[in-house]
């Protein structure tokens, strides 16, 4: 049973990361019906912000999650006002494909500047704490338990921004349909960089946290990635709350999985083939995902 209990924690708080991660993923994609491929640089790109503003400027490591996030926020809404917004024009005609390549293309560029600029070799930061938590059989590092806290706040807040704020309305309101949103005086294009620049920070604020766990390396962002649309599939293409569902099991059967496994070299192997298994009996009981719903493509 302690066994059991330790891998599940462990599986809950890397899930709390990944629903993180899915969740900016998934709310540029509800709002400008745009998949961001460049979504797992973003990440990449938070863990390095923070590790220096903490190194720059002797910050303690949640200082440098909040300034990644809005570091990654701007960096968001500035790549969408340059790059994401000539799609919303007559001048793109094919625009799910212009949006693929550009996204496509922020992760190559990202990637290899981050691999120019950084450098090659992984790099740490400090701990949010030394130590761990010891409650019985079950030890959890101090790390992995403030990664967890904080992703649960940045949750339970997108989560309430969305549903009690005017604007957290509107971009739902954006999300359902832009042609009714404008006709009660929303501004659409507004939503969209609004939309972008959220889900950048969250993606930011996701790879800091995960920074003091794991190493730093200008290639960390891949798997987050991938992973990140098996949960919004999972979820529900659009659902914010789908997704943070999806990470969390996600998160769960992958951590189960990998410690249940008879071999454990060999399950450490097959770590994503555990969300790829998850995927595809969810999808069999619920084509649409698990909290999914219909979406317009971008026209």
């Amino acid at each position: 049973m302690s066994y059991f209990l330790l891998l599940a924690v462990n599986g809950l708080v890397i899930g709390l990361i990944f629903a993180l991660t899915a969740a900016g993923l998934t709310l540029v994609f509800s709002v400008l019906k745009v998949v961001n491929f460049g979504h797992g640089s973003l990440y990449m790109l938070g863990g390095y912000a923070s590790y220096y503003i903490i190194a720059w400027f002797h910050a303690p490591p949640l200082v440098g999650v909040a300034g990644a996030m809005v570091a990654l926020f701007i960096f968001g809404v500035l790549f969408e006002r340059l790059v994401i917004a000539p799609m919303y024009t007559d001048k793109v005609e094919r625009k799910d494909e212009y949006a693929i390549i550009v996204t496509f293309g922020l992760t190559i560029l990202i990637t290899n500047l981050g691999l120019v600029v950084f450098g090659p070799f992984a790099k740490a930061p400090p701990s949010f704490m030394t130590g761990a938590l010891i409650l019985g059989p079950l030890i959890l590092p101090y790390d992995r338990l403030i990664a967890a806290v904080a992703a649960v706040l940045l949750l339970v807040g997108l989560t309430l921004f969305l549903k009690r704020t005017s604007l957290g309305q509107a971009l739902d309101a954006v999300s359902q349909s832009r042609e009714s949103a404008a006709v009660i005086g929303i501004d659409p294009r507004r939503m969209y960089t609004i939309a972008f620049g959220i889900g950048s920070a969250l993606a930011g604020g996701a790879g800091a946290l995960i920074a003091p766990i794991f190493a730093l390396s200008p290639s960390m962002g891949e798997l987050p990635a991938v992973q990140a649309f098996i949960i919004i599939v999972l979820g529900g293409m659009g659902s914010v709350g789908g997704s943070i569902t999806g990470g969390i099991l996600l998160g769960l059967v992958q951590g189960l999985g990998v410690g249940y496994l008879p071999d454990p070299n060999r399950a450490l192997a097959y770590t994503q083939a555990f969300g790829a298994l998850l995927l595809v009996i969810a999808l069999l009981f619920r084509p649409t995902g698990l909290f999914g719903r219909s979406h317009l493509r971008l026209e």
